[in-house]
């Protein structure tokens, strides 16, 4: 491949180090050029490295430009790949006349980049803002800055990350620490710990709170050493605020350090405690040397940091928080020593210097895979859900259907219609529309190849006639404009009025040309209706298949679950009814808690919904008890359903859920869907909502207690049909 790559060749800091040691990996194997805009260190050391290096230092914008498509037109450049302000102001420039994609890595948040500078933040910060905006592809450092870009309206699905990568392969071999010390005028005993950070002087970094924090640490820990290495525009107000706060010769300004193994290798604990981070070198490069860390709880800064296990994490701002944990660390040397070595082992295995190269390939390919696209007269998938209303159980169907629609074309274009779009393209990791804006809709339709009615039980009117004509009208406005039309293992019913039965059915059987349901109910319903026309199969819902994240032990310990301790969830909702039963169901609990140690978790599944019936419940019951409410993460609640040893449940994805994970469970029906799946599964442990009495919810919770094995070959059938769903869908987009 042939990359050329733009900085403005002043950088300092991660981002000099990010672009430095990647283009020297990159290198190796790839046709890489660099233009800095800058002569300097920068430049220099990309010559040093072996990077072919151009500066151009021409103020003349236009000419800038001009020499530049004559330089990308003449080596057959395929990318262009800025890094900073200016780099990406150019980028703006070129992108209509070099024809080929331009893409910036984030290397921070470009809001806060010239924070403490309001004219330098008027100019190039507002320039710099519009010129993101122009380009076909983002890279972000660390999966919190991709986040951060997503809030902003990016699109998703031309998002990449790319963490920052550290270099194990050089030897490195640091001054001794006394010597290292005392040549930057700290002196420290064999018992004094020390500590340090290595950052930029600015607002951003917030040494304050770095400062105030180590002057109350000391007068418990008198023995600790504070060494900042750096400078910045608020260098002299740190150094007054040391000078007023912080006992003589505790506190050490070391400047501009270059060695900086040396730094870290002195250090015992290495600190950051920036307002905003992505994911930065401070703390890879404290790690490679096993430095003990604490680091403020932003950014990308929790994806390397796991607190209390490979360092301490503090929230932003908080000297108080940040000085006890570092009086824990002064105290304590083993847990320094562990903390060290659990967090170089972590940096070492997954934030690798290799690591960054190979992904950073990896991005190239897919951006121009994606550039090569032929351009369809038609393409993509538009997905019709309950999405954005904070169910989480919709949002883990809508999830499952993306997965399953990468797996047809990883490059496929995927746009969802949300009531909050920003909350699914962040949820979801695809763009998305608001439900209502029709015009804007109707005009994705006439480019996009299938339309998928996915998520739930949209064809219903026991909740809504007004939602069932909503899903009725973008079906056949989708396949109106051209769509291919597909019901994505959805649930049908009841539909109880006869006049809605007439519409659904008139709809259905003309405009949709393949139905999969995802129980036994919803086939009889369609059936009834009198649907034929359609291909109609009997599937499973997709949100069968959504796996565990490897990691979720940080949101466990978060939620307050405790290792070795048995749960079991409870997730209500308000119905009919209900609010006469939740004394039954908090005494059920109780008998749970008392009969089998089970700690009951009361459980939002739809958080604005379903907390006041969490509430009901709880304020009746006398065990100990948690109550928590479902985030836009379906990853989260499933790995928390995981933990669960029993669910009882009104609501039927987090029966789902159970069921996927082989965890034993009640169900409680308030509608005709939930008794479906359990029916179709083969489980007979439920009861209608209006039967609930403690006695009855007790027996059925024995009943799961029980050695009986749980239904896995049941379960198994019923991903294998969730999987069809997909080759339906590819037959559809292939045809």
């Amino acid at each position: 491949m042939n990359i050329i790559h733009m900085i403005s060749g002043g950088d300092v800091g991660g981002a000099k180090t990010h672009v430095l040691t990647l283009l020297a990996g990159l290198n190796k194997t790839e046709n890489i050029h660099l233009v800095c805009f800058t002569e300097g260190d920068f430049a220099a050391e990309a010559r040093q490295l072996g990077i072919p290096t151009t500066v151009i230092e021409d103020k003349n914008l236009l000419r800038t430009r001009k020499r530049l498509l004559a330089m990308i037109r003449h080596d057959n450049y395929q990318v262009i790949h800025c890094h900073g302000a200016r780099a990406n102001m150019m980028g703006m420039m070129l992108r209509s006349h070099a024809g080929i994609p331009v893409i910036s890595t984030i290397h921070s948040d470009y809001r806060l980049d010239y924070m403490g500078r309001p004219l330098a933040a008027l100019t190039y910060g507002n320039i710099n803002k519009v010129a993101l905006r122009q380009f076909d592809a983002w890279v972000g450092v660390s999966g919190g800055m991709t986040k951060l870009l997503i809030s902003r309206g990016f699109d998703p699905q031309r998002i990449y990350t790319l963490y920052n990568g550290v270099d194990f392969s050089v030897e490195r071999k640091p001054l001794p620490r006394d010597e290292y010390l005392k040549s930057i005028g700290l002196d420290a005993g064999p018992d004094t710990v020390v500590f340090g950070i290595a950052a930029r002087i600015s607002p951003v970094k917030d040494m304050t709170t770095l400062v105030r924090a180590f002057a109350r640490a000391v007068k418990v820990c008198p023995n600790i050493r504070l060494a900042i290495a750096g400078e910045g525009e608020q260098e002299a107000e740190i150094r007054a605020l040391a000078d007023k706060l912080c006992p003589p010769q505790t506190v050490c300004f070391a400047g501009w350090v270059s060695d900086i193994d040396s730094f870290y290798n002195a250090l015992d604990v290495n600190l950051l405690t920036s307002l905003s981070e992505t994911f930065p070198y401070a703390l890879t490069e404290g790690a490679r040397m096993r430095c003990a860390t604490i680091a403020s709880e932003v950014g990308g800064v929790p994806y390397l940091i796991d607190d209390g296990i490979n360092g301490f994490l503090f929230p932003a701002q908080d000297d108080a928080a940040l000085a006890e944990r570092m009086c824990r660390l002064a105290e304590d040397a083993p847990l320094r020593h562990r903390m060290g070595e659990a967090l170089y082992e972590k940096t070492r295995r997954d934030f690798s210097l290799e690591a960054m190269v190979l992904k950073q390939k990896s991005i190239y390919e897919t951006i121009l895979r994606r550039a090569g696209r032929a351009a369809f007269l038609r393409d993509g998938v538009v997905i019709c859900g309950a999405y954005g209303k904070g169910n989480c159980g919709d949002n883990a169907i809508l999830n499952a259907i993306v997965s399953q629609l990468r797996h047809i074309d990883a490059d496929l274009p995927i746009c969802a219609l949300s009531r909050d779009p920003a909350e699914t393209r962040l949820s979801a990791g695809v763009n998305a529309i608001y439900t209502f804006n029709i015009l804007r809709i109707g005009r994705l339709m006439r480019r996009t190849k299938l339309y998928i009615s996915g998520g739930g039980t949209l064809m219903q009117d026991a909740t809504s006639t007004r939602s069932l004509l909503y899903y009725l009208f973008s079906i056949r406005q989708a396949a109106k404009n051209g769509c291919r039309v597909m019901l994505y293992g959805c649930g049908v019913g009841p539909i109880s009025r006869p006049r809605n039965q007439k519409r659904a059915a008139k709809v259905l059987d003309r405009y949709a040309e393949i139905i999969s349901v995802r129980d036994l109910y919803s086939e009889q319903t369609l059936r009834s209706l009198g649907v034929a026309r359609p291909e109609i199969h009997l599937t499973a819902d997709p949100a069968l298949l959504i796996d565990v994240a490897d990691d979720m032990q940080r949101y466990l310990r978060r939620c307050g679950l405790e290792e070795g301790a048995h749960y079991l969830m409870l997730a209500v909702r308000p119905w009919e009814g209900f609010a006469e039963k939740a004394a039954a169901f908090a005494h059920a609990a109780d008998y749970a808690s008392n009969e089998y140690g089970l700690i009951p978790v009361l459980y939002a599944m739809e958080p604005g919904r379903d907390d006041a019936a969490c509430k009901a419940v709880a304020d009746a019951m006398h065990c100990k008890h948690l109550q928590l409410s479902a985030g836009s993460d379906g990853a989260e609640v499933l790995a928390l359903v995981q933990r669960m040893s029993l669910v009882v449940s009104m609501r039927l994805h987090t029966l789902i859920f159970a069921a996927g994970q082989g965890v034993p469970m009640v169900g409680v029906v308030y509608d005709p869907k939930v008794s479906g799946f359990l029916d179709y599964l083969g489980e007979d442990l439920y009861l209608p909502l209006h039967e609930v009495t403690t006695s009855t919810l007790c027996d059925l919770i024995d009943g799961a207690m029980s050695e009986k094995p749980f239904a896995s070959d049941n379960i198994a059938r019923l991903c294998r049909l969730a999987k069809e769903n997909e080759q339906l869908a590819k037959r559809l987009l292939n045809s």
